[in-house]
């Protein structure tokens, strides 16, 4: 089934909330030599919340993808901290989804930006495609 416009709608939110664990960190993800949460993580976190926000509201047949991060990582989160990463809808315009995210602990901003996700057929993904 193809993209039907108008069906999203700025707004749609969801956050996702973690504890730090070993596997979460900088060294593990190999993208540095500290053990508090690497970046990598941070984007995989926000990205969940994106598409829990998302979730139930498009055709099974469509999924979205990221084209575009903008991410600012403020603070670091070390090991046993509880870290909550938000997003919310803030544009659409067609198949392009633009949305804010947060990531806070203890109720401060440990990450923030903006992230741009595309609405596509699912089955474009499918091996050998």
């Amino acid at each position: 089934m193809p993209y039907r416009p108008g069906v999203l709608e700025p707004g749609l939110s969801a956050t996702v909330e973690v504890v730090v664990t070993d596997s979460d960190t900088a060294v593990a993800l190999g993208s540095g030599d500290v053990e508090v949460l690497g970046t990598p993580r941070v984007l995989a976190l926000l990205e969940a919340a994106m598409v829990a926000a998302l979730a139930g509201t498009l055709d099974p047949n469509l999924t979205t993808v990221g084209t575009r991060v903008e991410l600012d990582h403020l603070a670091p989160s070390p090991l046993g901290a509880t870290v909550r990463a938000g997003a919310e809808l803030v544009e659409v315009a067609g198949r392009r989804l633009t949305f804010e995210v947060r990531m806070s602990q203890e109720g401060r901003d440990v990450a923030r930006g903006r992230v741009v996700r595309a609405v596509v057929e699912r089955d474009r993904f499918a091996a050998g495609r």
